[in-house]
């Protein structure tokens, strides 16, 4: 029976250990040439120096045996691709399949399986998500040559979360707008500057709240390198320059704390607030949970909305399907028309 792992050797490829401040394999005995003759290798402080020295030493072209070997090739070599905060979820999603059947050979696996695995998981959320890492591990398995096909891609009809509808009306906006800040700079200000300007541009948040002025704004409008994620085309986007949008950037710059600070919008101490090895932004969310209790208890809206509410009403805003898909720089307009195209066809 295999030892039990650490807590903090959980979620990291078979034979990892995080010890002493840095990442260490365990060389399998008989393979300690290829390690420099090491029978505890150290492969950096940080996880993706670990991640690059590991490939390294690897041959790409090892097979592999069971899920669990398609898994840690996956996240040796995909999920360092993705963005922070997919990176942490992948990690967990792993973790969770490697138990269940990372010991299972790569031909066992069939559509049955699926459908078992989710039913057994009390976690459904979560079930789905990790059903669709581990359908993305098998199509890069047909990629690298594990297997001739997918064993499930096409044959699984999992029965998908309801999509969220909130549908924020015009004058619910407007009411936002009208909440009085205590003061001329601070959380309220620069929320109702972030409203606007999402509003007039789509963007998501974590591409509105790393906006620098002095990179990207420009003459013919805003220069947008768009923040790649699993939805999203990573493409580049110019807003070109109106009023209003203009407008709402000078309202962003006024509420800043710190005047001289290189983002839009920024903490206190002038940095951003996006925590890049996470790919969260605590202190944001803080700020907008904030300002929706104070919508809530002063003004007119009786239903709260999220964030990301706001990203889905200019999906369903937009003249067109097509038109919003642009706006939000999806790479499939599916998943803009099942998520962000919330107001009701008018027939």
């Amino acid at each position: 029976m295999p030892l039990t792992r650490k807590p903090e050797n959980r979620g990291l490829p078979v034979r990892w250990q995080h010890t002493h401040g840095a990442y260490y394999f365990r060389v399998p005995p008989g393979s300690e040439h290829l390690w420099d003759g090491k029978k505890r290798f150290r492969l950096g402080k940080t996880l993706p120096d670990a991640y690059k020295v590991y490939a390294e030493h690897i041959a790409a072209a090892t097979d592999a045996q069971t899920i669990g070997d398609l898994l840690d090739r996956y996240l040796l070599e995909v999920v360092p691709a993705k963005a922070p905060k997919t990176q942490t979820d992948n990690k967990r999603f792993i973790q969770t399949l490697r138990k269940a059947t990372g010991a299972w050979p790569l031909t066992y696996i069939r559509p049955q399986h699926i459908y078992q695995y989710v039913q057994k998981r009390s976690a459904k959320v979560s079930a789905h998500r990790e059903i669709e890492v581990l359908s993305h591990a098998f199509t890069k398995a047909v990629e690298w040559g594990y297997t001739n096909r997918h064993p499930f891609k096409g044959e699984v009809r999992l029965k998908g979360e309801k999509p969220r509808d909130r549908y924020i009306e015009d004058w619910e906006v407007i009411e936002c707008l009208s909440l009085v800040p205590s003061r001329k700079r601070g959380s309220v200000v620069a929320v109702q500057a972030y409203i606007r300007l999402k509003l007039l541009t789509g963007l998501s948040r974590g591409d509105l709240l790393r906006l620098e002025p002095a990179r990207q704004f420009k003459e013919d409008g805003i220069h947008v390198q768009r923040h790649k994620t699993a939805m999203s085309t990573g493409k580049r986007t110019i807003y070109e320059w109106t009023p209003e949008r203009r407008a709402a950037v000078e309202d962003a710059k006024a509420a800043r704390p710190v005047d001289i600070s290189p983002w839009l919008f920024c903490n206190a101490k002038g940095k951003c607030y996006v925590n890049e090895a996470t790919g969260e932004a605590k202190v944001w969310d803080k700020m907008w949970q904030n300002f929706m209790r104070r919508v809530m208890a002063e003004t007119k809206v009786t239903e709260r909305f999220t964030e990301h509410d706001l990203r889905a009403k200019v999906g369903s805003d937009a003249e067109s399907l097509e038109h919003a898909r642009k706006l939000l720089a999806h790479v499939d307009s599916r998943m803009t028309e099942r998520a962000y195209r919330r107001r009701p066809d008018r027939v």
